[in-house]
């Protein structure tokens, strides 16, 4: 059964995301990151293909119906002050979903990496990345922590990055607190 708390690497980073930001959060399932991000203040927009899975997601914002992987981008020239995408992986979107975070915006991403088909699900190497996949495509972004490896409890083999989209402003007036809070 998956977790209903948000991930611990999206817990880590959260505090990156501007105040009063809108937080996209693709294959969203019930909202565990929705709400995360909604009992700090967010609003929060959620997608996923599950008409069950938004019906609890709708607790904690607005939700969008969409098969992301079969219906054209649902949220053209959209941008949000944080991306959020947790064991999710369409490659072709991955372009789309760097460029929908706006300037001044954080992307949290955490998925599957190649190894993981030794350990358990997913094992179809077209939902596992290869090893520094995610951190190429995220080039043009501020990469503030990227991880490639095996965590425990469960077993699995993950990618993860935390990216900024750094603003003109922002470089010039000084950057934002990268180091997680304790």
């Amino acid at each position: 059964m998956p977790s209903t708390d948000a991930s611990e690497w999206v817990r880590r980073w959260s505090h990156l995301v501007p105040p009063d930001a809108q937080v996209l959060d693709l294959a969203c399932g019930a909202g565990r990151h929705m709400r995360w991000f909604a009992e700090r203040g967010h609003t929060v927009l959620g997608v996923d293909r599950a008409p069950e899975a938004l019906q609890s997601a709708a607790a904690f914002g607005e939700v969008l119906a969409c098969d992301l992987e079969a219906a054209p981008w649902p949220l053209p020239e959209r941008r949000f002050g944080a991306v959020v995408v947790t064991n999710y992986l369409w490659r072709a979107l991955l372009p789309r979903i760097v460029a929908s975070v706006a300037p001044g915006g954080l992307l949290l991403y955490e998925t599957f990496a190649q190894g993981n088909e030794m350990v358990g699900r997913p094992v179809n190497p077209d939902f596992l990345l290869a090893p520094g996949e995610l951190l190429h495509a995220c080039q043009g972004l501020h990469v503030v922590a990227y991880e490639d490896g095996t965590l425990d409890n469960p077993e699995r083999f993950v990618q993860r990055i935390a990216a900024l989209r750094v603003s003109a402003g922002a470089a010039a007036s000084g950057r934002r607190a990268l180091q997680a809070p304790q």
